[in-house]
């Protein structure tokens, strides 16, 4: 498996929450624009979700990404994982970095904490790109809930999962996965989501990705896009500053593989670089 490492301008721990929260850097210096954050999804890390996709985003651009609480270079601590715990450690991430404003790319668990910061501390946030994640629980297919229920090491056993947590994770052992695997099934208890009122007070423009057979529902992110401002006749009313990707063949686990159409999607909803 490529390691970014090699590749990667700066890598560094920050001390944030009892964390040394592992980060790299990619692409261009501080003079390029607003900088690229990228926040994996659960059981993934920088390389696993966005390993492919980060030679294309760090053309002319700076790109920033971490590994979550327990997740690739980043230890695990005695807390449990829930959205404003994961934005608390961004937050104090990009204090190290001494960081002010963002272009927040999130995946699932990272588009969770992406969404918190963007209600919560608009002021980091210029544009949201939130990928396979509902606003809600209703929006999640229940299947994927009863799935998630029963994870255990022996389940992702040789997979890519397994051998990325064992080969880079600074405990790396079966019952410390098997730690965080329990850690994941109980992620978020007790969050309801997030208001209608919510959604359609996001400062920033959104990019809602989805796969054609997500764990989120269709008709969700459709009305993810509507609280955004979407879903109009855009010929006649303007193309709305928010919008809505569905990626074609495209399950939850594999929702950023199709990498030339998330790409494309990606960077044509960022465009051109803000300074400011």
């Amino acid at each position: 498996m490529q390691d970014l490492t090699a590749t990667a301008s700066e890598t560094g721990y920050a001390p944030v929450n009892g964390l040394r929260m592992y980060y790299e850097v990619h692409g261009q210096g501080e003079d390029s624009g607003t900088p690229l954050l990228l926040l994996h999804g659960g059981l993934f890390d920088i390389e696993q979700q966005f390993g492919a996709l980060i030679p294309g985003l760090s053309s002319g651009r700076r790109v920033i990404a971490a590994d979550f609480q327990g997740h690739g270079r980043t230890n695990d601590i005695d807390r449990a994982l829930g959205t404003a715990a994961l934005a608390s450690d961004v937050e104090g991430l990009l204090g190290h970095l001494g960081i002010g404003n963002v272009d927040l790319f999130g995946f699932s668990i990272g588009g969770a904490v992406a969404l918190h910061l963007a209600i919560t501390r608009p002021e980091l946030v210029r544009k949201l790109i939130v990928s396979s994640v509902s606003f809600r629980p209703e929006g999640d297919r229940g299947d994927n809930a009863e799935a998630m229920a029963e994870m255990s090491v022996d389940m992702i056993a040789g997979s890519p999962m397994e051998q990325r947590y064992l080969a880079v994770s600074p405990h790396p052992d079966r019952e410390h996965l098997q730690g965080l695997l329990d850690k994941l099934v109980r992620y978020g208890e007790g969050e309801s989501g997030w208001s209608d009122d919510d959604i359609r007070g996001i400062a920033a423009p959104t990019l809602i990705t989805v796969g054609d057979c997500d764990m989120v529902k269709l008709e969700h992110a459709v009305k993810f896009l509507q609280l955004r401002g979407g879903d109009v006749n855009g010929d006649f009313e303007g193309v709305p500053a928010s919008q809505l990707a569905v990626f074609p063949g495209t399950t939850h686990f594999s929702g950023l593989a199709r990498t030339a159409l998330v790409h494309e999607a990606v960077t044509g909803f960022l465009g051109e670089l803000h300074t400011n």
